[in-house]
Formats: structure tokens, C-alpha cells, sequence
């Protein structure tokens, strides 16, 4: 059952949130008034196009693995394999400006000094090789996770207290 009443405390933080809020986006709305026209539209441009392929192109590609992973996956491997996934995504778009090489010339060689797309490679391989250790640190525990829940029966249910 809900609760009604949270109390003037939960309200009172809500409102002050919700008003630093409006504040913040009002600030961020007079510095992108500031902008030319042109780049107001780059702008809008880039969000709307952002938007679409994360709507289209993004999230369903999510969906479809995340429903085939569950399908061809064993229970005790889909949530590591799941997380590196996200790390794997989230180190990827991290990588994205370095492959352009911004700011590289000739006159200055120690912008991108590093061998970056090696250290992306060698970064995923640390991501996915927690992948198996944390399945045989897992399997190495006394009592797993469901193991209690699964030796139990529909009707082994302890009487409840009653309800105040």
C-alpha cells in the first residue's frame, strides 16, 4: 500500500529541487540564447539527430541483445556479461574523439602521444576477462545467489503478521 503523507520534509527537498532545476535550465537556455542563429541550429540539430539514433538505431540494437543474450546465455553468466557490455559501450564512446586525433600537427607532437586504440584493445580485454573470474568467484562461494529461494516451495510461506 502507498503512502499518502511522505511528510513536509520529502516535500520541502521536491520543491527546492524542482526549483534548482528550473533555475539550472533557465541558465543554460540564456547561454544558448547568446549563440548566433547558426549555431542554435547546429545545435538542435545535433540533439534532434542524437536523439533519433539512440531512439532508432540505439536502443532497439539493446533490446535485441539483451533478449538473445537471455535466451542463449546461462543464468549465472548474463549479469557479467551484461555489465562488460556496458563498460565495452561506455569505454568505446569514450575512445571516439581520440580516433579523430584533434589538435594533431606536426609542430605539436606530444598532443596524442599514446598508442590509444591499443589502449582501448587492452581495456576491454580487462573488461571481459572479469567476466570469467567473476562467474568462477561465484561459483566458489559457499551459497549462491538463488540457491536459497530455489529449495523453497510456492506454499512455504511463514504466516505474516497482521497488517497495523
Amino acid at each position: 500500500m502507498a503512502v499518502t503523507d511522505r511528510g513536509g520534509g520529502v516535500i520541502a527537498t521536491r520543491i527546492v529541487l524542482g526549483l534548482t532545476g528550473i533555475a539550472v535550465a533557465g541558465y543554460g537556455a540564456v547561454l544558448l540564447w547568446d549563440n548566433p542563429p547558426v549555431v542554435i541550429t547546429r545545435i538542435l540539430v545535433w540533439a534532434v539527430v542524437g536523439v533519433a539514433v539512440h531512439d532508432l538505431v540505439f536502443a532497439p540494437l539493446c533490446a535485441a541483445l539483451g533478449l538473445a543474450g537471455r535466451r542463449l546465455l546461462p543464468v549465472g553468466w548474463q549479469s557479467p556479461v551484461a555489465v562488460a557490455g556496458l563498460c565495452s559501450v561506455v569505454l568505446v564512446l569514450l575512445a571516439i574523439p581520440v580516433y579523430g586525433k584533434p589538435g594533431l600537427r606536426p609542430d605539436n607532437p606530444t598532443v596524442l602521444d599514446r598508442d590509444y586504440p591499443l589502449g582501448l584493445w587492452i581495456s576491454l580485454a580487462v573488461v571481459w576477462l572479469c567476466v570469467p573470474a567473476y562467474y568462477a568467484a561465484t561459483r566458489r562461494l559457499p551459497v549462491r545467489q538463488d540457491d536459497v529461494v530455489e529449495h523453497e516451495r510456492a506454499d512455504d510461506v511463514e504466516r505474516q503478521p497482521p497488517a497495523v
